[in-house]
């Protein structure tokens, strides 16, 4: 897969580039896989870790990804600004036999002080098209109730289908509700 598209919104350092990782290339730039996941905590993203998220946690995260990107399983999109890795989402396509038309959203992130400028949007469209291209016609996600991804996903026309409270500890460790959406394609 090569470029799938180019955010231009008028920043000061160019566009930004959303593509498809290689495992290779994942492995090559897992610090900034790292620091995005990093960055994502630090502000409060509800990612499946807590505050203190070290580099190195984060790079093994990234690590246990690699496998599934390997064997198309799993899709990791980045977007790229000046050749730096500024977000990601990952496509997962279900395995099981009784699924071969879902697939799930996951570790949708966008550096702080990269976002409002349309790159989460330009990575969740990415995602959704190569749902699409894969004959994939269900995508389910989850995110923390009340956060910028909730505003997101609903501005993106994904549909809420239940809130769980206290789902998840928040990155204060504080239980907190999650949403969880679909979108049909």
């Amino acid at each position: 897969m090569n470029e799938v598209a180019t955010v231009t919104d008028g920043s000061p350092t160019g566009p930004v580039a959303i593509r498809p990782l290689t495992a290779g290339e994942a492995t090559a730039r897992l610090g900034e896989l790292a620091a995005v996941l990093v960055d994502a905590v630090v502000h409060g993203a509800s990612v499946n870790f807590l505050a203190g998220l070290t580099a190195q946690e984060a790079a093994a995260f990234w690590r246990s990804q690699l496998p599934g990107i390997s064997d198309g399983s799993r899709v990791l999109f980045v977007a790229e600004e000046g050749g730096r890795i500024v977000g990601t989402v990952i496509l997962t396509y279900a395995h099981q036999p009784n699924a071969p038309h879902r697939a799930e959203i996951g570790k949708m992130l966008v550096l702080a002080r990269h976002r409002r400028r349309g790159i989460g949007r330009s990575l969740l469209s990415a995602a959704e098209e190569a749902a699409r291209t894969a004959r994939r016609t269900l995508l389910l996600l989850d995110t923390q109730t009340g956060s910028a991804g909730e505003a997101l996903y609903r501005a993106c026309g994904w549909q809420a289908f239940g809130v769980v409270p206290d789902h998840a500890l928040a990155t204060d460790g504080v239980p907190a509700a999650t949403t969880f959406f679909y979108k049909k394609l």
